[in-house]
This record gives structure tokens, sequence and C-alpha cells, in this order.
């Protein structure tokens, strides 16, 4: 657990409040808005080279898109330990913290996004080693990777603003600002990409553009929110113990990331030896899950504010009401989802592939694909309430077990059940890392509220 997360009861003053499934609902369904228009940025910069003509650069995109976003996804932690440290900062009723917590996450984003802009040929070299595409492919994914890289302060910057105004319990200015760069990103896209005719050029230089303005105007929007009056001192912002209290709890964070990425790829890498039609139905049947679990991530943003506000305010009746409504809202709403997987499978997998191969192939695994949305319900919520508490080191140590545990059973089932041992490998994976959490929370309540 992290030295963040206050103790002693003896050493807060109690602020009592109440958790509504409204005040779950105001954070949770804006946010959900905001997770649903991401993919939308894909398939802009997909049609803009499509319309382009150019194969070659359209591959070079692919890939340079998937170099990008797992670098980035690996410094998410900026988000969510902005968003857990406000959020308690904001219980205790603490504006001097709240604001300091905003800085050292500002100062944090810039320096990693500055480290990425000349770690860039090194990350394009690993990506390279990792993907192996042909020269020319090659060739345009180092243009993409480079001028989109520009932009990585910016970014970055937008994951400490993201954090800070969830932290404050603002769902719908997350959900303005989210789609000002996303609306941003796709017209600056389309007008460097394909009427300036810039290509992949245009393409990678209006997404960084667009995440430079969001920046600049997420910036803006924080620092005139900030009462003056508090402002906290160079000496509070650059405190070495809650600098060090942060930096743990984004450590915990980014190695969670870590893991739950290499069962996603050691998931994708198992169903390649099944053959290509599988690989592609597996990808197809997984892009449904990853649907479903933007509905989830907004449930698991109105715990992690609420749960954080609950434990800066030393109020446990909060912190049970804020998990038990997020976990209530959560598994009814993947209930739903799982049900209408099952009852729309078919004409959902037919619409994202034309390819019949892959859609027999895909066709026998829809109902797994249809229980994972509730299967993995739990562990999305819970990561709510760890992040929110900031009980980062126990949700680490999880994902590691709930990773070993995936990796042990998938390779003990595939010879016998082949792609169906895969699928219920995953979905214990899932499951576990939910239930885990879960039963570590006794423990962990018991020491932050006394």
């Amino acid at each position: 657990m992290s030295g963040a997360a206050l103790t002693c009861e003896e050493e807060r003053q109690v602020r009592p409040f109440e958790v509504t499934n409204r005040e779950v609902l105001r954070i949770a369904i804006p946010m959900t808005l905001a997770f649903l228009t991401q993919p939308l940025l894909g398939i802009t910069d997909t049609a803009v080279m499509g319309r382009v003509g150019d194969a070659v650069a359209l591959g070079g995109l692919v890939v340079g898109a998937l170099i990008f976003d797992f670098a980035f996804q690996t410094f998410n932690f900026v988000r969510a330990g902005t968003t857990g440290l406000t959020a308690q900062a904001f219980g205790a009723g603490d504006e001097r913290e709240m604001q300091a917590v905003f800085w050292r996450a500002a100062i944090l984003a810039v320096l990693i996004g500055c480290a990425l802009i000349v770690l860039e040929p090194l990350i394009v070299g690993l990506g390279l080693i990792a993907v192996a595409p042909d020269e020319g492919v090659a060739e345009a994914m180092r243009t993409y990777v480079f001028w989109r890289m520009l932009a990585a302060p910016f970014s970055l910057m937008n994951f400490a603003v993201l954090g800070y105004v969830l932290g404050r319990g603002r769902g719908t200015l997350g959900l303005l600002l989210q789609g000002l760069i996303n609306a941003a990103n796709m017209a600056l896209t389309i007008l460097f990409g394909f009427v300036l005719e810039g290509g992949i050029t245009g393409v990678a230089l209006g997404t960084a553009t667009g995440e430079a303005i969001g920046a600049v105007v997420g910036f803006a929007v924080v620092l005139r929110s900030f009462d003056r009056r508090q402002r906290p001192s160079r000496a509070q912002i650059l405190d070495r113990r809650a600098y060090g209290a942060m930096m743990a709890v984004n450590r915990d964070i980014m190695i969670r990331s870590f893991c739950l990425l290499g069962a996603y790829v050691l998931f994708t890498r198992l169903g390649s030896g099944l053959g290509p039609s599988t690989l592609a139905a597996n990808g197809v049947l997984l892009t449904i899950f990853m649907v479903g679990g933007y509905f989830l991530d907004g449930l698991a943003n109105a715990s992690e504010q609420l749960v954080g506000r609950a434990v800066g305010a030393a109020w446990r009746p909060a912190f049970d009401r804020a998990m038990l409504l997020s976990i209530r809202w959560g598994l009814f709403l993947s209930a739903g989802l799982t049900l209408l997987c099952l009852v729309f499978g078919g004409t959902i997998v037919d619409f994202l592939t034309r390819n019949e191969a892959v859609r027999a192939a895909a066709y026998p695994y829809i109902a797994w694909a249809s229980v994972a949305c509730l299967a993995g319900a739990l562990a999305f919520l819970m990561d709510g309430v760890f992040i929110g508490a900031t009980w980062s080191a126990t949700m680490r140590n999880m994902m590691l077990l709930s990773v070993a545990v995936f990796a042990g059973l998938a390779y003990a089932l595939m010879p016998f059940l082949g792609n169906h041992g895969l699928w219920l490998a995953f979905e214990v994976f899932l499951s576990m890392r939910g239930f885990t959490l879960l039963a570590a929370t006794p423990k962990l309540r018991r020491r932050t509220f006394g």
C-alpha cells in the first residue's frame, strides 16, 4: 500500500459525505462516452490512408500506431496515479495538496515526454525487431512515429490533466476535454493527411497537433480552476516524500499495465499457433470484449474518484457504498452486454469481418467472448477501487499471480482443448484478477480506516 494513503484515523479529520447512484453515474456516463470515441481515431487514420491508396503507407501506419500506443499505454500511470492522489486530497479538503499533485504530475509528464523524444530511435528500433515488417512499411512507420512522437509531452500532459479532472469528480469536463482532443485529431488528420495530401506525415502531424491543442486547453482550464489563495509552495510541489509516494504508485501501476499487455500478447501468440484463421477470429472476438471494456472503464473511473475521496475523508461508509454501487452497476451492465453478445454475436462478427474462413472460425467461440465481458467486470471495477485507494502494490501482486496462472493453464489446456482451452484460461485470468483483489480488500480497508 502506498504511503500516500493515510492509515491513522487520529491524524485526519473525518469528513462524512454520501455516495449515491446518481453520483456514480454522474462520473461514469460522461467518461464512458469519452472512451467510446477512442476507436474513431484509428478508424479516421485508416480511412485517410485508405483514401490515399498507398498500401505500404497504410501498413506503416498500422505498425507505427501499434508501437506508439504500446509506448504510451506503458505511461498511462500518469493518469491513474494522478486520479487517486487528487481524489484523496479532495476528500481531505486539501486544495493546496490537490494543486501540488497536479504540478507533480505535469512535471513528470513533461520529463517522460522529452525522454521519449530523445529515445525515439531506440523505440523504433525495438519495434522493428518485434514486428519485422518489410523495408517499405518500415520506412513509413519510421516517418509516422518520428512526427507523432514530437507531441509526446503534450500527450502525457493530457494524461495528467484528465487524472486531475477525474480526481475532482468532474466527469463532464473530462468528456468535453477528451471530445476536444479527439475531434481535433480527426479534423486535422483529414486536413493534413487527405485535403493537403500530406500522406502518412500529414496523418501523424494531424494527430500530434490535436494532442497539443488538447494539452494547452486542458492545462489552461485546470489553472483557471485553481484557488490562488491556496497556491502550493515550490517546496511542497517538489517534496521528496510526496514525489516518492507518487512514484511508488506509478511504478506499481506501470508493472501492472505491462503484465496486462503481456497477457494479451501471450493470448495472441498462442492463438497464432492454431492457424491464421483462428488467430484472426480471436482478434475479432477480442475486439468485442474490448468494446465492452469501454463501458466498464467509465464505472471504474467513478470508483477511482469516490473511493479516493472516501480515503482522503477518512469515511469508511462512503468507501463501502462506492465499492458496492460500482460493483452492482458493473455486474448489471456486463450481464446485459453478455446477453447482447450471445444473441447478436454472429451478426457482430459478420460486421467486423467479411472473410468467410475467419467468420467460420469465430462462430464456435462467440460464447467465450460474450462471457468474457461478465468474467472481467469485477477486475475492471476493483482496479478502480485499488487505484483510488492507492493500494497499488497489492494490485500489482495480484496481477502477477493472475498472469502466471493464465500462462500455466493455457499451456496445460491447449494440447487437449485447442482454442477452447485458450479461451478457458483467459476467462480464469479475468475472473481471478477481480476475485483476488476483492479478497484482499477487507485487510487493506481495516489498515486504511482503522
